[in-house]
């Protein structure tokens, strides 16, 4: 990392670990100017979700971190490759990493459950003791003194893996479907002194309630299905080119398209396998966002890729964590 792109996002977890503490201190002034940056300034997280769900998404994921492609990323704490996160972390202590918050097992061979264990959690698995493959099952079914044990035990175990955590955020955004669910999640960044991902409208926003001022994140940009994998380039500029100021996150899912993610993802195109390579393969491009953060904006000097961490405030945000 040059020392001119070091200064650039340094601060960044300043702002992000004290946000609730600091609302009264900054009253008028916009998330871009409480980071040091001008109100007219429009900034992009680049994210990957679901570390540790295999190696394969490990092995992609860690390759655009350490690159640069992708400047933050999340962990599902109760998947098999976890402990392969935890040793790569330890080796990358600056590096942006938060919880992928997970109610859900969605792929239909490669299953997980709950740490805190079925027989304490029924209300979050299903009749297997996994949890469950699709979001509304979390909304209909979860108690939440069994959420808040869980997602408890996901933190806890990243951070007895020594994983210094930067956020929190919500797998296939089930924390945001009901407001009860959504208090808890925000009650685990309050408790852990992280910030919690979430957005004014769409897939992670919060539902059945206003949206609470303490936002960070105004949009939330990802690829949906129904964008042929040749246009993927084009609609991300698309997307990002008409954005107002603001501080935003752009998600991507990455991998390699290999036997492992094959088998684990055989009959889910979207997100699947070849989704995850094509993802992987965007992201690396010279023409990505990562590569190109102020060209896809059409402005040289409208768009700044950052990440959460910055290597000046890290130590801070630690310090807060630890008990």
């Amino acid at each position: 990392m040059t020392e001119r792109y070091t200064r650039l996002i340094a601060g960044v977890l300043i702002l992000l670990c004290v946000s609730f503490s600091l609302q009264a201190q900054t009253a008028g002034k916009t998330v871009q100017e409480r980071l040091g940056y001008p109100a007219t300034a429009r900034l992009l997280v680049i994210h990957a979700d679901d570390l540790g769900m295999s190696h394969s998404v490990d092995r992609a994921s860690f390759e655009a971190l350490e690159k640069g492609w992708i400047t933050s990323a999340s962990i599902l704490v109760p998947c098999p490759w976890f402990p392969e996160v935890a040793r790569w972390a330890k080796d990358h202590p600056n590096a942006d990493l938060g919880i992928h918050q997970a109610l859900n097992s969605e792929w239909t061979d490669l299953r997980w459950g709950p740490l805190s264990g079925s027989a304490n959690a029924p209300s979050l698995v299903d009749e297997n003791g996994f949890l469950p493959l699709d979001t509304p099952a979390v909304g209909q079914h979860a108690k939440m003194p069994e959420v808040e044990t869980e997602l408890r035990a996901q933190i806890d175990r990243a951070q007895k893996a020594g994983i210094h955590i930067s956020h929190l955020d919500t797998h296939m955004g089930a924390l945001m479907t009901t407001p009860d669910l959504f208090a808890v999640y925000r009650k685990m960044g309050e408790a852990f002194h992280v910030p919690i991902l979430f957005e004014r409208t769409g897939t992670h926003s919060p539902q059945g309630i206003p949206i609470p001022d303490d936002i960070l994140v105004e949009r939330v940009v990802s690829m949906e299905p129904g964008v042929a994998a040749k246009d993927w380039l084009d609609w991300y500029k698309k997307e990002l080119t008409p954005l107002p100021p603001g501080v935003y996150q752009l998600i991507v899912h990455l991998a390699y398209d290999d036997d492992e993610m094959q088998g684990a993802t055989w009959n889910h195109p979207d997100w699947g396998s070849a989704w995850r390579q094509h993802d992987f393969d965007t992201m690396k491009s010279p023409k990505s966002p990562a590569s190109e953060p102020r060209k896809v904006a059409n402005s040289l000097t409208s768009v700044v890729a950052l990440n959460l961490v910055g290597a000046i405030s890290a130590e801070g945000c630690r310090r807060a964590q630890r008990p």
